[in-house]
């Protein structure tokens, strides 16, 4: 989930009504850095205001779209304005809300998109493997595969740039708070094969890691 939102009481109101339902939440405080976000983190849905300095929502939803254009996106605005709405809709928004508004709304216009959402959540590999971006859950041939909270978050990441390369410098700054180095990001992937298979992460040489398309 990410939240763009310039005004930091709705954005953490929105934080604090939505965090137990999604594996985490992202704010970001304007259009680029909502943009920026999306690229880096891949979020299932997106909430963002329109009226925000230098690019408003409608822009950044625009790039979102041609990025992803299944991502959910809920647009708030403080104003009624028939123009914008229009635009909106045109776009492909998924929701407007007016502020202000009730969070517990949007929760539930989220839970009436969940079981699409679903779909998309559970990622079949290769040899035997699937794994669940909802409950950051893997599992063999239906077997549960006992995983740490970093290799969750590892797989949860790579599988939501499953057409790309995942950089060795995002991956060590999404998964760990302290700063590693080269070495220890490679034992890491290291005993994860050794945990699940060899073959499942591929190594992209002197740039980082992915999941192939030809896996899923």
């Amino acid at each position: 989930m990410l939240i763009v939102e310039d005004e930091v009481k709705i954005a953490s109101l929105l934080k604090d009504a939505l965090n137990d339902y999604f594996h985490k939440v992202f704010i970001a405080k304007d259009a680029q850095e909502g943009l920026k976000r999306f690229k880096t983190n891949k979020p299932d849905i997106v909430i963002t205001d329109i009226m925000m300095p230098i690019t408003d929502g409608l822009e950044m939803t625009i790039l979102i779209k041609e990025i992803d254009e299944l991502t959910p996106i809920i647009v708030l605005s403080a104003h009624s304005d028939k123009e914008k709405l229009l635009k909106a809709i045109d776009i492909g928004i998924n929701k407007y809300f007016i502020k202000p508004f009730d969070p517990d709304e949007v929760l539930e216009h989220i839970n009436k998109i969940a079981p699409t959402l679903n779909k998309r959540r559970k990622v079949k590999l290769k040899d035997g493997f699937v794994f669940d971006n909802n409950s950051t859950t893997l599992y063999k041939d239906g077997v549960l595969i006992s995983l740490t909270k970093r290799e969750k978050e590892f797989f949860y990441l790579l599988l939501k740039h499953q057409n790309e390369v995942v950089e060795a410098s995002t991956i060590k700054e999404t998964i760990w708070e302290e700063e590693v180095n080269d070495e220890r990001l490679r034992t890491f992937i290291k005993r994860l094969r050794l945990k699940t298979s060899r073959d499942l992460i591929q190594n992209a040489s002197g740039q980082g890691y992915l999941i192939s398309p030809s896996n899923i």
